[in-house]
């Protein structure tokens, strides 16, 4: 492709600026970098591309995407932008001739619930023949493609690089989690979602690499609204009136306890042996319907509703809604692990204040015997969330078991004196066992008939990351291999 057409909808200045150029490739990681393609320099968090143009140029790249002047060879042609983030998503969108066109395209924001309303909507539109792909914290699914991410929302050329092979395998809708990640770094500038899902909203995220405070996240969320052509929010949210007052587009409801286009009623928790099962009425254009889950709790409802509600624009079948979400199973979200002696462990991707309530509150509609909470913190991460976490355990739980979350380049032991610094401002029991293992299979051997373990934290994550390594570790197995 000429260099003209990749630059097509970006302003921009030039050095030795040559359009008919042949551009092989875009790339953003100068470890990659080859003859023929247009190197875009972007700022990291721990790095900046600019700082490797060089070394790009010495692998044979000639083209360069900046936002300041280099000092590059004369034979460079160097391209000046305000942005090079933007310039990268509106770059790669041309480069792959602009797939998100080809595709209903749904993008999902909000602190908790994305995946599992991405996978509800999966579900409910393959059951209707809509083949549809999947970009989220899971990773990266389509036809027989199972690939793993780095972050839920992924750089703009990846993006843009799978919706173009989702669109040539057949694919004729997308469902992307937009995070506020993602928005603040523009992964996804340029692209206008057909539908923008708005979950749920609480502080998170804050402090370290993420957000300087919670307004700038909220800011970071509200952009979605900006960037679809019909928006559905959860009107149950605290924070609806302030997500939804600056939409650029219609914005249509759902909810439960709220008057919304789409109501849920009628709610019913039940045990259909060691599942926790969930069934509800939902209220649309004046008929009410019924489905079932095998997922646990409110918060599963108000998911349900959120891919109801995208369903629903798409004129797919009631029918085909209520097959779809009875077969609906997320890994690592309210994951149920068989095992015996009348107790019951659940693994959960749970790592904030939102998400953790949520679990307690689901949990208390099922009546346990005893509740025990396993969990821990990421390492080079807030420590607003390991205080709040410890606190809010602490005062839910009938035991915390307090270990190890992928510490990453921090010390366990720091991480844990952080969470317990939440713990102690309750009168919870608790216990520190610094190794996962060892603590998974303390509260497993440990419980007694009727009582939930919850293992939280990892979720889907099938590794522990310690000092940049990222070691096997399998919570499922775990459990399955506990002598009862």
């Amino acid at each position: 492709m000429k260099l003209s057409d990749i630059l097509c909808d970006i302003e921009f200045t030039a050095d030795n600026y040559i359009p008919d150029v042949e551009i092989s490739n875009i790339c953003y990681d100068s470890r990659k970098a080859k003859a023929g393609d247009a190197f875009i320099c972007i700022k990291g968090y721990q790095s900046d591309g600019h700082k490797y143009a060089k070394s790009a140029y010495d692998s044979g790249v000639r083209v360069f995407v900046v936002e300041k002047v280099l000092d590059l060879p004369k034979d460079a042609t160097v391209i000046y932008v305000n942005n090079s983030r933007i310039a990268l998503a509106k770059a790669s969108a041309a480069f792959f001739s602009y797939p998100a066109e080809k595709l209903c395209t749904v993008a999902i924001t909000g602190t908790k619930g994305k995946t599992s309303v991405s996978f509800m909507l999966k579900s409910i539109f393959e059951k209707a023949g809509i083949k549809t792909g999947v970009i989220g914290t899971t990773g990266i699914y389509y036809d027989d493609v199972a690939i793993k991410t780095e972050n839920s929302t992924p750089e703009s050329y990846e993006i843009h690089r799978h919706f173009a092979a989702m669109a040539e395998k057949g694919c004729n809708a997308v469902v992307i989690e937009a995070t506020s990640q993602g928005f603040m770094l523009n992964r996804t500038a340029g692209i206008t979602f057909d539908y923008g899902v708005y979950t749920n909203l609480s502080p998170d995220h804050i402090g370290g690499n993420e957000h300087k405070d919670f307004d700038e996240y909220k800011t970071c969320k509200k952009m979605l609204f900006s960037q679809c052509k019909l928006g559905i929010a959860n009107i149950d949210s605290a924070y609806f009136e302030e997500m939804t007052a600056d939409a650029k587009c219609t914005v249509k409801t759902y909810g439960v306890e709220n008057k919304a286009d789409i109501c849920g009623s009628n709610l019913v928790f039940s045990c259909r042996g060691k599942q926790l099962c969930t069934t509800f009425d939902y209220a649309y254009e004046g008929k009410t319907f019924t489905v079932d889950l095998n997922i646990p709790g409110k918060f599963s409802v108000h998911n349900a509703l959120a891919a109801i509600s995208v369903a629903k624009e798409l004129n797919i079948s009631e029918k085909n809604i209520a097959d779809a979400l009875s077969e609906t199973f997320v890994k690592g979200r309210m994951e149920t692990v068989p095992i015996s002696g009348g107790k019951t462990v659940i693994i959960d991707y749970a790592h904030n204040e939102l998400s953790v309530q949520s679990l307690f509150d689901t949990m208390r509609l099922y009546s346990p015997e005893k509740l025990t909470v396993v969990f821990g913190c990421g390492g080079n991460r807030s420590k607003l969330r390991r205080y709040s976490m410890g606190e809010i355990i602490g005062k839910n739980a009938d035991l915390s078991v307090i270990t190890s979350d992928n510490p990453r380049f921090e010390r366990v032991d720091d991480i844990i004196e952080d969470i317990l610094v939440g713990t102690k401002r309750t009168d919870g029991k608790y216990i520190v066992i610094k190794d996962r293992k060892e603590a998974i299979e303390y509260a497993v051997k440990n419980a007694i008939p009727g009582e939930v373990v919850l293992i939280i934290g990892k979720g889907h994550q099938l590794y522990e990351e310690i000092e940049g390594v990222k070691h096997p570790f399998d919570e499922r197995e775990i459990v399955k291999n506990i002598a009862i």
